[in-house]
This record gives structure tokens, C-alpha cells and sequence, in this order.
């Protein structure tokens, strides 16, 4: 699979967690977080910054993020789920 095609795929998702965080938490830092990660990452995808190192570094970023939520809370939801889909994308990325 392209590595862009895995990227727009999982800014969608980061974006639809982003909102589930915030109307079903009331959390307005998984709204703003989503929304700053999925930017950088849109603009990887695009090509207008870096290369797939780039996306590779956001993604490896989000992924200590998710692996300290889910070591915090202890709860595969959201953060195991989202660390599994982060995971599976930055190995989709890399392998491209």
C-alpha cells in the first residue's frame, strides 16, 4: 500500500478520534492535539514538508503518546486501539 494512501487514512481516523475525545470526554486537548498531528501529517502527505522521515517522526511520536496513555490508564480504549492503529500505519509507512 502507498505510503500517502496509509497517511490519509490514518489522518481521518486521528481527526474522528480527535472529536470522539472531545464531545464524548469533553476533552478539548484530543480535539487540538488530533487537529496539530493530522495538519503536520496532511502536509506530509501532500509533499509540502519533509519526506516520509517526517511522517515516520510524527508517527513514532504519536506512538510513545499513546504507549504512555495506555500505560497510564490501563483502558484498551481509546489509547490501546489507537496506539494498534499507529503502529500498523507507521510499519505500512515505513515498509511502503
Amino acid at each position: 500500500m502507498r505510503p500517502n494512501i496509509v497517511l490519509w487514512v490514518y489522518i481521518g481516523l486521528l481527526i474522528t478520534g480527535g472529536l470522539i475525545g472531545y464531545f464524548k470526554a469533553g476533552s478539548p486537548i484530543s480535539l487540538i492535539m488530533s487537529a496539530a498531528f493530522a495538519l503536520a501529517l496532511a502536509l506530509c502527505a501532500a509533499g509540502v514538508i519533509g519526506q516520509v522521515a517526517v511522517a515516520d517522526a510524527l508517527l513514532g511520536a504519536l506512538l510513545v503518546v499513546f504507549i504512555m496513555r495506555l500505560a497510564k490508564t490501563k483502558k484498551f480504549m481509546p489509547a490501546g486501539l489507537m496506539l494498534a492503529i499507529t503502529a500498523a500505519a507507521l510499519a505500512l509507512v515505513i515498509t511502503g
